[in-house]
């Protein structure tokens, strides 16, 4: 089954935190991900912060069409150590 990510929250860093379908959540950092002409453009902080949920996908994207694998995603999450949501989640 693949992961559908249903909240997501841009955090300092280039991190994002994630919570998927199944309840698994946690903070994935991108900062060694923004390469090559799709993802460079995210090192601009405003643009990386317009990060949204497509909703056909149902995964991250952003304004100029980058977008990540949520499969990529639900393994970063899970390996990184899964904190409470950010303040900005919990509203």
């Amino acid at each position: 089954m693949i992961p559908k990510v249903v909240e997501v929250t841009p955090l300092d860093g280039y991190k994002l935190w994630l919570r998927f379908h199944d309840g698994v959540s946690g903070t994935v950092d991108l900062s060694a991900e923004l390469w090559g002409p799709m993802f460079e453009p995210l090192k601009d902080k405003t643009l990386f912060a317009q990060v949204a949920i497509h909703p056909e996908l149902e995964t991250v994207t952003w304004p100029n069409g980058a977008d990540l694998a949520p499969e990529f995603l639900y393994r970063a999450a899970q390996h990184l150590v899964a904190g409470d949501a950010p303040e900005a989640a919990r509203a």
